[in-house]
C-alpha cells in the first residue's frame, strides 16, 4: 500500500488539482465536499487536514459500503430509488468544490441488480448533478477525483496488490520528490497541444484501426480540453463532438466494469449519430440495456485521446479513471456514450440554454460511460478548407 509520506503527497496533489480545476480562484470559507469510500479513510483525513489548513469549510460524505449499496438496489421500492435527501439541492447550490476518493471493496456487488433500478436512481439524481454542471460553467464550482489501490481492484485487474499500487504510485508521480511539479510539467505540454488543436478549423475527425473506423463531427464552437486537474491522474485531451455526425464503428478492447457488470470487446455501430448495432464478447445484454437508459444514452458525448509520452500507466486497472488514461505502446482513445461536456463550448457555456445545447449537438443523458481502445490507430482531421491533417498516430499527437 501507499506509505504515509505518499498519502500526504497524494492529498497535496488532490487539493492542488481541485484549485486548478476551477476557473475562478478559491478563497477562505469556500465549501469543499470530501466524499470517500471506507478504504479511503486515511487519504480523506489527509485531504481534510489540507482543506482546513487552507481555510476551506470541508463537508464529509461517507460513500455507502458495497453491502449497503447492494441491499439498497435489491430491496428499494420506486419511492426509495427516487428519494433525494433534504438539503441536497441547497448544498449543491452552495458547494464550491468536490474531492471524491474511490477505494472500492467490491466491483461486482451489483451484478445481480436489475439495470433498470440503477437507471431509475441515476435519472432521479440527474437534476442535482445538472446544478453542479451549471455552477462549474459559471466558474463557481470545481471538482477532482482519485483512486486508491484496493484488493478488489487488483483482483479484477489480474494484478497483485503490490503491482497495482505501483501503477498508482507512478501514474500520480507519488514516487517523485515534487509530484505537483511533475503535474505542472505535464499540464504545460498538454496546454501547448490543446492550443494547436484549438487553432485548427476542424470539421470532422476520423479514427481508424485495423478492423474498424469511426467518424465524428467536431461541431461548431468546440474546444479541446484536458489535464485541467479534474482527475488525478489526467493525461487525456478531449472534446464533446456534435453527436449527430457520428458514423461507422467503434471497438473497445479494454474491459469495462460498470455497476457490478463486466463487458469485454464491445463493438458498436453508429448511423446518423446513434448506436444501431452492438456486439460484445461478454456483457452484450447489459450494454444494450445501458444504451436504452434514456434518449441520449445511445449517442456519443465525448471523444478523447491520450498521448503515451505523458502516461506511465501500462496495465489494465479495472478502473475507468486509469484505463481512460492508459499509456502503453499505443496510448488510448476513448469514446463516451451519453452526456457531453458543455464546457467544451468556445463561448461562455453558462449562457447556453437547453435549446442552444441541443442546436449545437451537445448530447444530454444520465449516462456517461467511457469505452477505451488501446490498439494501434490513427486519427485524421478534415479541415473546413478541405485539407486533411494527421493528428494522432501510434499513441502520439503529431501536430
Amino acid at each position: 500500500m501507499l506509505s504515509k509520506t505518499e498519502i500526504e503527497k497524494y492529498a497535496e496533489v488532490l487539493v492542488w488539482a481541485l484549485t486548478t480545476a476551477r476557473t475562478k480562484p478559491y478563497k477562505k470559507g469556500d465549501i469543499i465536499r470530501i466524499s470517500f469510500e471506507w478504504e479511503g479513510l486515511e487519504l480523506a483525513e489527509a485531504v481534510f487536514k489540507q482543506c482546513i489548513t487552507k481555510g476551506f469549510q470541508p463537508v464529509i460524505r461517507f460513500v455507502e459500503t458495497a453491502g449497503m449499496e447492494r441491499h439498497f438496489y435489491k430491496k428499494s421500492c420506486l419511492e426509495q430509488l427516487q428519494f433525494i435527501a433534504p438539503g441536497t439541492k441547497e448544498l449543491n447550490e452552495k458547494l464550491n468544490g468536490s474531492i471524491f476518493i474511490m477505494a472500492p471493496s467490491s466491483l461486482t456487488h451489483l451484478k445481480e441488480v436489475a439495470p433498470s433500478k440503477i437507471t431509475t436512481a441515476m435519472v432521479a439524481r440527474k437534476p442535482f448533478r445538472d446544478i453542479l454542471w451549471r455552477r462549474e460553467d459559471e466558474g463557481s464550482f470545481g471538482w477532482t477525483l482519485c483512486s486508491l489501490p484496493t484488493q478488489a481492484l487488483a483482483q479484477a485487474a489480474g494484478l497483485s496488490l503490490k503491482t497495482y499500487t505501483e501503477q498508482i504510485r507512478k501514474a500520480c508521480f507519488l514516487d517523485k520528490n515534487d509530484p505537483i511539479g511533475e503535474w505542472k510539467r505535464v499540464f504545460k505540454v498538454g496546454t501547448a497541444i490543446r492550443k494547436r488543436l484549438n487553432s485548427m478549423k476542424i470539421k470532422t475527425l476520423t479514427m481508424e484501426a485495423a478492423t474498424w473506423s469511426l467518424q465524428v463531427s467536431l461541431g461548431e464552437q468546440r474546444l479541446w480540453l484536458g489535464q485541467s486537474g479534474h482527475n488525478i491522474p489526467s493525461f487525456e485531451i478531449f472534446t464533446s463532438p456534435d453527436w449527430r455526425g457520428t458514423e461507422g464503428a467503434y471497438f473497445s478492447n479494454l474491459p469495462s466494469f460498470r455497476t457490478g457488470n463486466i463487458v469485454r470487446d464491445v463493438r458498436i455501430g453508429f448511423k446518423k449519430g446513434q448506436a444501431f448495432s452492438v456486439k460484445a464478447a461478454q456483457g452484450e445484454a447489459f450494454v444494450r440495456k445501458m444504451l436504452k437508459s434514456d434518449v441520449g444514452a445511445c449517442r456519443v458525448g465525448e471523444f478523447s485521446l491520450t498521448d503515451k509520452r505523458f502516461s506511465r500507466i501500462s496495465r489494465f486497472m479495472a478502473d475507468t479513471l486509469y484505463d481512460e488514461n492508459f499509456g502503453g505502446a499505443y496510448g488510448n482513445a476513448h469514446v463516451a456514450l451519453g452526456s457531453a461536456y458543455t464546457n467544451t463550448y468556445r463561448g461562455n457555456p453558462s449562457k447556453l440554454s437547453k435549446k442552444n445545447k441541443a442546436d449545437l449537438g451537445y448530447n444530454d443523458s444520465s449516462l456517461h460511460w467511457d469505452l477505451v481502445n488501446t490498439e494501434k490507430k490513427a486519427v485524421t482531421a478534415k479541415l473546413s478548407n478541405g485539407k486533411s491533417v494527421l493528428l494522432y498516430e501510434n499513441g502520439e499527437f503529431r501536430i
